[in-house]
């Protein structure tokens, strides 16, 4: 006696493009080919790091800026997987005319204040730095275009150690909250 499932796949045979194959076996095993495939080809859409060195940035991030505006912060998180402190020194942005790395903090009297790290932030061996808002930032400055939600813009991180590696910025809601990018 035949077993159901073989005489089933028979009548298949015509009509579906996998019933070439004799086993039910070789079908399972192109069905996990395929969706092992796409899983690598699609992949790099999901994620948003990128890697210098033992410097990983996640996931390069700013806000839509309004019509006119003159600047436009940048934000993600610097993981130092080496056993020796790097130092981010620099960074560019193609929207900007000028780039710089800033920080923003609340002084004794509760007045906040921006200022550039003039001698860069330095991420520690094995640790990692969170630029957020209210906190240590990208600054683009001189915004040759207003900047788009749902349009990523390149730039580029330098390194004191590892170098210039070049990212891009996913972009949020103007004035939305920082929706975890998964951090």
């Amino acid at each position: 006696m035949q077993h159901p499932f073989r005489a089933f796949a028979r009548t298949l045979s015509f009509a579906h493009p996998l019933g070439r194959f004799r086993s039910f076996e070789e079908r399972i095993g192109i069905a996990v080919f395929t969706l092992a495939l796409i899983f690598a080809t699609t992949h790099s859409l999901w994620a948003h790091e990128f890697k210098a060195g033992d410097i990983e940035i996640v996931h390069p991030w700013s806000r839509a800026t309004p019509e006119g505006a003159a600047v436009a912060a940048g934000y993600f998180t610097l993981k130092n997987h080496g056993s020796t402190a790097d130092r981010l020194v620099s960074a560019t942005g193609d929207i900007a005319g000028m780039t710089q790395v800033h920080e923003m903090a609340v002084d004794a009297q509760g007045v906040m204040t921006m200022k550039q790290l003039a001698d860069g932030l330095e991420i520690p061996a094995g640790g990692e730095v969170t630029l957020k808002p209210g906190s240590f930032h990208i600054m683009f400055m001189d915004l040759k275009q207003p900047v788009k939600q749902g349009q990523p813009f390149k730039g580029t991180l330098t390194f004191e150690k590892v170098g210039t590696v070049e990212v891009e910025y996913a972009v949020d809601a103007m004035g939305g909250e920082h929706d975890d990018h998964g951090e």
